[in-house]
């Protein structure tokens, strides 16, 4: 096998110059015929899946891109909703904490004009309670105090003074020189 490959070396160092660039015609017919075949090939058949799937891959990243820019546009439009949400909740706990307020001193005015139109029952109540207690008093003294003088009276005068005309006037009697007598003392 070296010895073939020895007579083939020979045979071709007969071959000089330019010949030693340039291929056989047949050589160069073949890889033509075989470069034209790839370059159709991959023209016809690779080039078209590629294209194809740069375009779906284009397709795809620009919906991403547009559907990131809907949501976003959507997600901006949420949160101006919730914020005028947020500000109009805001305005209405206000109102309702004023309403509040104004309602909490009316009822507070209310309760004390009720408290003090109470007390001044309660009070005028009393007065007229302890007046009626003290006309009570002063009739039952009267009544005691005119029987006391009454007996008195009669054992003094030795008379008996069970006449009710006449005991009626000796009590008004003694009973006025006893508020007059008090009366100049005080």
């Amino acid at each position: 096998m070296i010895a073939q490959t020895l007579l083939l070396a020979e045979e071709s160092s007969s071959v000089q110059g330019v010949d030693l660039i340039l291929p056989e015609p047949y050589d160069l017919l073949w890889s033509l015929v075989i470069f034209a075949i790839i370059v159709v090939v991959f023209s016809k058949v690779l080039l078209p899946k590629l294209q194809k799937v740069l375009d779906e891959r284009a397709d795809l990243i620009q919906g991403g891109i547009e559907k990131a820019e809907k949501a976003q546009a959507e997600a901006a439009a949420a949160l101006e909703e919730y914020t005028a949400q947020l500000t109009e909740a805001r305005a209405e706990a206000a109102r309702i904490r004023e309403d509040a307020r104004v309602e909490a001193a009316q009822i507070l005015a209310d309760a004390r004009r009720r408290a003090g139109t109470d007390a001044e029952r309660i009070v005028e109540t009393a007065q007229r309670q302890i007046e009626a207690e003290r006309h009570q008093a002063v009739v039952s003294l009267r009544t005691e105090v005119g029987t006391l003088a009454t007996e008195l009276a009669s054992r003094i005068v030795g008379e008996s003074l069970a006449d009710d005309a006449r005991q009626q006037r000796v009590i008004d009697t003694f009973l006025d020189d006893l508020e007059s007598t008090v009366k100049a003392e005080g």
